[in-house]
């Protein structure tokens, strides 16, 4: 199998935690001081800690230190279309799952 693949699977799983997919919609956006990120997610700090390093390692983001304060920055912008991509996809699913809703009451209001 080429690396390729695994190489996604990796990224994918990067991604597989609610606080990370919050943490980079929210650098989507623009940059957080880490007191701002733990205002905006429901999270500890050690916990947000944790996440933050998973996301380091994985090369997404990055921190600086601006007076006195640590400050996280998405580093690849195609994150934000990738999480775009993500939430086309959910909306499709949904959408689906509810014209699916319908068909099903519509066949037993025909019975």
């Amino acid at each position: 199998m080429p690396a390729l693949y695994p190489a996604k699977a990796e990224l994918f799983r990067t991604l597989a935690h609610p606080v990370r997919i919050r943490v980079l919609e929210l650098l989507s956006e623009r940059e957080h001081a880490v007191h701002e990120l733990l205002g905006r997610i429901d999270a500890e700090q050690s916990n947000l800690s944790q996440h933050l390093a998973v996301l380091r390692r994985a090369g997404l983001v990055r921190q600086s230190r601006e007076n006195g304060e640590v400050v996280y920055s998405l580093l690849v912008p195609a994150v934000r279309d990738l999480l775009l991509a993500g939430r086309a996809v959910l909306r499709d699913r949904v959408q689906d799952t509810a014209e699916l809703a319908d068909e099903l009451d519509r066949a037993e209001d025909a019975s």
